[in-house]
């Protein structure tokens, strides 16, 4: 296990190093989602594949998810941002990356390259949004009824039955997060991203969203929302494309990379 001081906390991350590549391979940093997620979603599907591709593959662990510390506040959009900014500083990673957030993590990588434009190269969002007040409004809402439903009696013997032990065992790791500090208070309130604030994000976006998504009512939202967007909706899929459709994703962040990476930069 690998843990760094960055922004005042140790943080866990595994890194793999590019195969094959020049002195400098670009670098692809990978953002997880809030509360029944860690490291582990990326490092099992999309992080060994890039690296083999040629691109150093960094993935960590949120504060308050798997290794990392997990303090009793400090969980607003920001402090995301200031310890994303403090590992890739304290890994001595100064060029631009690319930033792979699934969910909650690509709602910060999209609050990162709206604070510290000049560090990423692109960013691919696989079901997220940026910061903005409806989002606030609708993550407020969802972390309530999640915590109402998850402390239901016999809540867990419910999610048992139906999808297995493991997934029962992430719903209360989940519940503990939510519950044992201030994420559910301190997420809603930012900093969020107006109008201006959108405008400002100029990197390319690719946005990869499940057609029965949490966006699903209006796909292309994020397309018209940003400068430099696409969108790739994967038909008949999810909120978790990231585990339904893992080889599709790793397909697309794959061609996404090499075709925003500068000629000669990738894999010799």
């Amino acid at each position: 296990m690998s843990t760094i001081a960055a922004n005042g906390i140790r943080t866990h991350y595994q890194r793999i190093p590019a195969k094959d590549a020049g002195p400098e391979p670009p670098v692809v940093v990978f953002v997880h989602g809030l509360a029944i997620d860690s490291l582990a979603s990326f490092y099992l599907t999309l992080a060994p594949p890039v690296a083999a591709a040629g691109f150093d593959a960094i993935a960590y662990d949120l504060r308050g998810h798997g290794h990392s510390d997990k303090p009793g506040h400090g969980y607003r959009i920001g402090d995301f941002v200031a310890d994303l900014h403090g590992l890739l500083d304290a890994l001595g990673v100064h060029r631009p990356v690319h930033l792979v957030g699934n969910s909650f993590g690509g709602t910060v990588a999209f609050a990162y390259v709206a604070e510290h434009p000049d560090r990423v190269a692109s960013v691919v969002s696989i079901e997220a949004e940026p910061p903005t007040e409806p989002w606030a409004a609708r993550m407020r809402a969802m972390m309530a009824e999640a915590v109402e439903k998850l402390a239901e009696e016999g809540a867990f013997s419910r999610i048992a039955e139906a999808f297995g032990t493991h997934h029962a065992r992430l719903a209360a790791a989940g519940l503990k997060r939510l519950t044992a500090a201030t994420m559910i208070d301190d997420l809603p309130a930012g900093p969020l991203l107006d109008r201006p604030g959108l405008d400002a994000i100029r990197c390319p976006v690719l946005s990869i969203v499940g057609s029965e998504g949490f966006q699903r009512d209006d796909l292309g939202a994020l397309e018209r929302a940003l400068p430099n967007c696409r969108t790739e909706v994967l038909a008949g899929r999810h909120h978790s494309v990231l585990v339904e459709s893992h080889r599709t994703v790793r397909d697309l962040l794959l061609g996404w990379v090499s075709e925003h990476t500068p000629a000669g930069a990738g894999a010799r």
